[in-house]
């Protein structure tokens, strides 16, 4: 079925990209692939616009998919009409599908059900009328022992839960109803009696209330969990009187016997059925956009974090800072190869430091080692503190490394298989070098959720944050680029249209002939087809290859195109890339094509000026101050250096080098009002904060970016 036009003016996009992009996607194009290379046909959407086709064309698709099944349903029954049919095929919620569907749905035994196999439901239809009447009598013709109803008031009770359920399922009675929890549906949380001391990490929610349409995403789902770990009971629902008076207005048409029967139908039915419904029914809606809030903000925080700027190729000295068990030392060179390691243990309680110092001196000259990464863990200050002192012949650049998820690498299968032969504190400190030399390359190894960047990652919808997750390391990678001689197979894996299989084969042909030429030869790699060619080869780098597009984001599709435009002022294809003159004399509208436009003309001009750029902003040092390493050495009022090493909802939290992150709220971020924290900061950024607030005891820190 073609969504293009729907889901066209629900993104307000035009309807033939809209179009083109999902043609590309069912063929199975990436969406980093779609963005980069396919601007003609999608009007140079970027991967955002793309994600949202994937994802609405994939909902419309279940919509349509149910819509199916649940007229088959109904169509089995005997009971589809034309009108039933009709509204089915228009509806456009999932909700609105189910309303329609709920009277047909085949059910459970239900006390309505009972009651009309006992044959009430003429009594119910009399009732709903609401005609004057003696209802007693009425019932009385209903009264037959052989079927269980033993006299009138089991007759009217029987009617009354058929009224009950058949008021709950009406179209009408639930779109009001919905419309009412939407807009005036309280959430509020209770401690559950005892467990305040043991619950106390949720003080704030022991007694609160709040308009569930605008209760914030980390707020929720902190209620959530708290109810999910016994300490809270949460409810959602509006005012019932508000609720009963607008079932009152209608269904009740009189003022009479029979319907004050139908108002106690109605409020059984809210109560008992409907309510609880709808409760759920907000529930889920508020936790789906509780969970988009903060997967996007994860998302949000892992991308900067993949994308933060790599020191490069350097020879590094790494080192996981320990006190008992010692630091351990590794040195790597340029490409992150292990070159040699050692333990030193210049803190208590052996404080051997003149034999730290000598190690760390010789090591650094042996290996003419170029800068130092120091995790920022247990001893991470103390340990910069002693390198900083060390008397090197050539001092190196000296950086201290965010070590989160390093040790969960280092026990990792990908770990064992790099070092077999070495334990896994030598393998989380090449972890920490790495990933000062290149963030993007080493962080890839480490599930996202152990990055340390996240708020509630493990109370969301855990299939949709992988999603979620996984596109934003693919689109990272393939923003970057990634060099197929030197990447690591994970690396390799998250290149659009190659995946584990193909990146392992790379790496084994790789290493059986030595590494790769070109591009072109990508395709001698088993299972490496057409296909997979398309999607991958341009986000490929093969350094030095005797076609210097093959070292840049050029399509090799783009290549003729190049070789025209070189040959059109009689250069070489190298000429071109080195020398701006020679592009300047290039008019791109004269080898525009019917598949190149100008969009992808342009990007090649940009790429023929900067092959193979690397998108990452340069690296920049940052250090602490030398003054404090410890929470005990805050000071209220202090202005320090720090690092955003996360962003929630509420605020950021910022190292400032004492082992204890501090918080700064949302209020105290900026002189003006801020909504959204990644407006303001983002993460790695270096800050100036003042100290408002150091609580020893539950080792929190209160900080302010408002220092003036």
């Amino acid at each position: 079925m073609d969504f293009s036009l729907k889901i066209a003016k629900k993104l307000n996009l035009v309807a033939d990209f809209v179009r083109n992009t999902i043609e590309l996607l069912n063929e199975g194009a990436t969406i980093p692939f779609i963005a980069r290379y396919r601007k003609e046909a999608t009007g140079s959407m970027d991967e955002v616009a793309i994600l949202q086709i994937k994802e609405t064309f994939n909902q419309l698709t279940e919509l349509e998919n149910r819509k199916s099944t649940v007229l088959h349903s109904i169509d089995e029954q005997g009971k589809l009409t034309d009108e039933l049919k009709r509204k089915i095929e228009a509806v456009e919620t999932m909700y609105e599908l189910e309303d329609l569907y709920l009277p047909y749905k085949p059910k459970r035994k239900t006390r309505a059900s009972v009651a009309k196999e006992k044959g009430l439901e003429g009594l119910a239809e009399q009732l709903y009328k609401q005609a004057n009447g003696d209802v007693v009598l009425w019932a009385k013709a209903y009264v037959n022992k052989e079927k269980g109803v033993n006299d009138e008031e089991e007759a009217l009770q029987g009617a009354c839960d058929i009224l009950a359920e058949s008021i709950t399922e009406q179209e009408i009675t639930r779109a009001k109803i919905r419309k009412l929890f939407v807009q005036q549906a309280m959430i509020s949380s209770k401690i559950i009696s005892g467990k305040e001391a043991e619950g106390n990490k949720y003080e704030i929610y022991f007694d609160n209330k709040e308009l569930i349409r605008k209760v914030s995403s980390h707020r929720l789902l902190a209620m959530f969990r708290g109810e999910e770990e016994g300490f809270l009971r949460v409810k959602v629902e509006p005012e019932e009187e508000d609720a009963l008076d607008l079932l009152y207005n209608i269904h009740l048409r009189a003022d009479n016997v029979a319907a004050g029967c139908v108002a106690d139908a109605i409020d059984d039915g809210y109560k008992r059925l409907l309510q609880p419904q709808m409760e759920t029914e907000m529930r889920q809606e508020a936790k789906v956009r509780a969970d988009e809030e903060a997967i996007r903000v994860f998302a949000d925080n892992v991308r900067q974090l993949l994308l933060a700027p790599p020191l490069g190729e350097k020879v590094v000295m790494a080192l996981d800072p320990g006190f008992r068990t010692g630091c351990k030392v590794v040195v790597l060179d340029t490409y992150g190869k292990l070159l040699e390691n050692a333990t030193i243990y210049p803190h208590p309680p052996q404080v051997a430091v003149f034999e730290a110092n000598k190690t760390v001196r010789e090591l650094a000259k042996k290996y003419k080692v170029e800068a130092i990464a120091i995790g920022n863990g247990t001893a991470g200050r103390e340990t910069e503190h002693f390198i900083r002192y060390v008397d090197f012949e050539v001092k190196p650049l000296i950086v201290v490394v965010n070590e989160n998820g390093a040790s969960v690498y280092s026990a990792s299968d990908a770990a064992r298989e790099e070092f077999p032969d070495y334990d896994i504190t030598v393998r989380g400190a090449v972890s920490i070098g790495r990933r000062l030399m290149d963030p993007l390359a080493e962080l890839i190894k480490i599930d996202p959720k152990s990055i340390g960047v996240g708020q509630y990652q493990h109370d969301v919808n855990q299939k949709k944050l992988q999603e979620s997750l996984a596109h934003t390391v693919e689109s990272c990678v393939n923003a970057v680029g990634v060099e197929v001689n030197t990447a690591s197979k994970q690396l390799l894996a998250y290149v659009s249209g190659i995946g584990s299989t193909l990146a392992e084969n790379i790496v084994t042909y790789r290493s059986d002939n030595g590494g790769f030429k070109s591009k072109a030869e990508l395709k001698k790699v088993k299972r490496f087809g057409e296909k997979a060619f398309e999607q991958a080869a341009g986000f490929l780098r093969i350094r030095d290859a005797k076609n210097p597009l093959d070292s840049s984001a050029v399509h090799p599709e783009s290549y003729p195109i190049v070789k025209k435009m070189a040959s059109s002022l009689n250069c070489s294809i190298a000429d071109l890339i080195e020398k701006e003159d020679l592009r300047k004399q290039i008019n791109i509208r004269d080898f525009v094509t019917e598949k190149i436009g100008i969009p992808t003309l342009t990007d090649i001009m940009k790429e023929l000026a900067k092959p193979g750029r690397d998108p990452r902003e340069e690296f920049d040092l940052f250090e602490f101050d030398q003054s404090v390493s410890d929470i005990s050495d805050l000071k209220v009022g202090m202005v320090l250096p720090g690092v955003i090493v996360n962003i929630a909802a509420f605020g950021c939290f910022v190292d400032i080098g004492v082992h204890q992150d501090g918080l700064v709220h949302i209020s105290q971020m900026a002189k003006k009002y801020v909504d959204n924290p990644n407006k303001v900061v983002k993460l790695n950024q270096k800050v100036m904060v003042k100290v408002m607030d150091v609580d020893l005891k539950r080792k929190r820190i209160t900080l302010s970016m408002n220092i003036d």
